[in-house]
């Protein structure tokens, strides 16, 4: 098996649900994480990591992995994530664990760079006189 440095990076999304009146507290909170956190998450495999909300509260995160179930445990591993998973909670609507043991994953559907690149290598036909 290949060591997880050669492994190649997976597109991860999920959903959640911000309680829309903390919507503006939350998206607050998430403009200066805690230093600690983002160096956390980094180390752990969590890169190129975003999240969007909707003023509705649907929450959306993308990020980058080379191997998800190892990411999530080294959070989960983390004093740091702990704290921070509990300051999160209130925010969120519809779940009774911290929000990374509940987001919903959302398979992906498309990947544009994957597809041209796939279109590229594939032999095409010779056209027909």
């Amino acid at each position: 098996m290949a060591s997880t440095a050669t492994q190649p990076l997976t597109p991860v999304c999920f959903r959640l649900r911000v309680r829309p009146e903390l919507v503006a507290a939350y998206r607050e909170r998430h403009a200066a994480v805690w230093p600690e956190m983002l160096e956390a998450l980094r180390a752990t495999g969590w890169l190129d990591y975003r999240i969007f909300v909707a003023d509705d509260g649907t929450c959306i995160g993308t990020f980058r992995t080379r191997d998800l179930d190892a990411s999530l445990a080294g959070m989960a591993a983390r004093d740091v994530n702990a704290r921070w998973q509990a300051e999160m909670q209130p925010f969120f609507e519809g779940i009774e664990r911290p929000a990374d043991e509940s987001f919903e994953l959302i398979p992906l559907a498309f990947d544009l760079d994957a597809q041209l690149e796939a279109s590229r290598t594939v032999p095409r036909p010779e056209p027909r006189s």
